[in-house]
Formats: structure tokens, C-alpha cells, sequence
């Protein structure tokens, strides 16, 4: 009967197809929801699909019950997960953007920004090179010390120095 209504639509077939599994399948539903509207629905949209994907069954990989049943389990499934997934809520704190911080905030720390910045500005080239591979390409040291060639304790010993440059250039601003 499937291989009829896959090959040819056959509404004779079908109409079968559907006496026979149609009420087994909303029985399943029913069992599975618990709630006899959603097992009409689902049976019916598993029927649906078996018209729809009739020819792609194959009865190599198993009998037309399983395959149905499989289908049927699957549409259930679906529905299950659309029931149980959150709604969107748009007043939710996660949703609702930050306050806009204050002028004097935002003012400080942009100077703050620009004092790293000249601070950085003053760094020998090697340390300020350093300080960028491993904070702002976030490498390892042991990363750096085989790009640059250096040994562990010479890249170590550089940014150690370089955040105490850092430090007191910083220090001296505030």
C-alpha cells in the first residue's frame, strides 16, 4: 500500500493506509500528550507526512509500521519542544539595555583610557610588543617566547616590567 501511494499517489492506498494507522496513531498520541485535540492534530500531521514522504520509505531498513510510528515520534517530539520553549519576554532585566552611565563616568574613564594609552606610548618597543601579543592576541608566554625566539624568563621578566612601567606612569596620574 505505501509503495503504491509513494510511486503513484494513490488516494485508494492511502485512504487504507490511513483506516488502519490513523487511530493507532492518534492512540499513541493521545497516550504520549495526554490531551485528545493535540493527538488529532499530531495524527493528522503524521499522516500528512506519510503522503508526502511515501516514496522515500524503504522497506530494506525496516517494516511501514516503524516507519510511521517513527514519523509520528518525531512530529511529537517537535511539538513537545515548541511547547516547552521559553516565550520572549521583552520587559526581562536580560533584555532591558544598561542605563546609559553618567557623563563624569564616562568622561573619567575616558581619560583613564588615555593615560594607558600614552603610558603604553613610552614602553621600549619590546616590552610594548610583548604586552600586545599577550593581552591583545591573548597568546601564551610560551606561545610568545617561540614567535619572537626568546627564552620564557626574557619574555616573563619583560612584562613584569612592563606592567611596573605601567604602574607607575599610572600612579603618578592620579
Amino acid at each position: 500500500m505505501l509503495a503504491a501511494v509513494g510511486q503513484s499517489k494513490d488516494i485508494e492506498a492511502f485512504e487504507a493506509l490511513f483506516r488502519h494507522y490513523g487511530p493507532r496513531v492518534r492512540a499513541y498520541m493521545a497516550k504520549l500528550a495526554r490531551d485528545n485535540q493535540a493527538a488529532e492534530e499530531l495524527m493528522q500531521e503524521t499522516m500528512l507526512a506519510v503522503w508526502n514522504k511515501a516514496h522515500q520509505f524503504d522497506p530494506a531498513r525496516g517494516s511501514v509500521s516503524s516507519w510511521i510510528f517513527t514519523i509520528a515520534r518525531n512530529l511529537r517530539t517537535d511539538a513537545y519542544r515548541k511547547e516547552k520553549r521559553p516565550t520572549f519576554d521583552p520587559t526581562d532585566p536580560a533584555f532591558v539595555p544598561d542605563d546609559v552611565p553618567p557623563a563624569d563616568v564616562e568622561f573619567e574613564g575616558r581619560q583613564q583610557a588615555d593615560r594607558l594609552h600614552r603610558a603604553m606610548e613610552m614602553l621600549p618597543s619590546e616590552q610594548l610588543e610583548l604586552l600586545k601579543l599577550a593581552f591583545f592576541n591573548e597568546a601564551s608566554h610560551s606561545t610568545i617566547a617561540a614567535k619572537l625566539g626568546l627564552p620564557m624568563g626574557t619574555v616573563k621578566s619583560r612584562i613584569r616590567l612592563a606592567f611596573a612601567k605601567l604602574r607607575a606612569a599610572l600612579e603618578d596620574h592620579t
